[in-house]
């Protein structure tokens, strides 16, 4: 069952799987409203995604997000194919340019969530 709510945070089930997870794809919308969807290595605090990348400010996901901030989020996983069994978070929100330790990273802020499988 898929489940869409306004965020007041991540369930302990979700919280959990966004941390063990190594892979996520983040969209982004070009200024003449083109897609972009890409994956990504990601780490999650808790409360934020954070990415970075090689070169990350060259990138069309960076230059996107510099021009408009919304961003979705999806981390997903085939649990089980007999039964047929997923289970994924989608996060929708504002990204962030940040620098930490001297790195350029992107800060997600959740602002929406849907989850299933859990």
């Amino acid at each position: 069952m898929q489940r869409e709510v306004n965020f007041e945070g991540f369930t302990e089930d979700e919280s959990s799987f966004l941390r063990t997870q190594l892979l996520g794809r983040v969209a982004t919308v070009s200024p003449n409203l083109q897609p972009h969807v890409v994956p990504v290595g990601y780490r999650f605090d808790g409360k934020n995604i954070y990415f970075m990348g090689h070169n990350i400010r060259n990138t069309l996901k960076f230059k996107n997000i510099e021009r408009n901030s919304r961003v979705a989020f999806v981390v997903d996983e085939l649990v089980s194919t007999n039964p047929w069994r997923v289970r994924g978070v989608e996060v929708r929100g504002s990204a962030d340019i940040v620098e930490i330790d001297g790195q350029t990273w992107i800060k997600i802020r959740p602002q929406r969530k849907v989850s299933w499988g859990f």
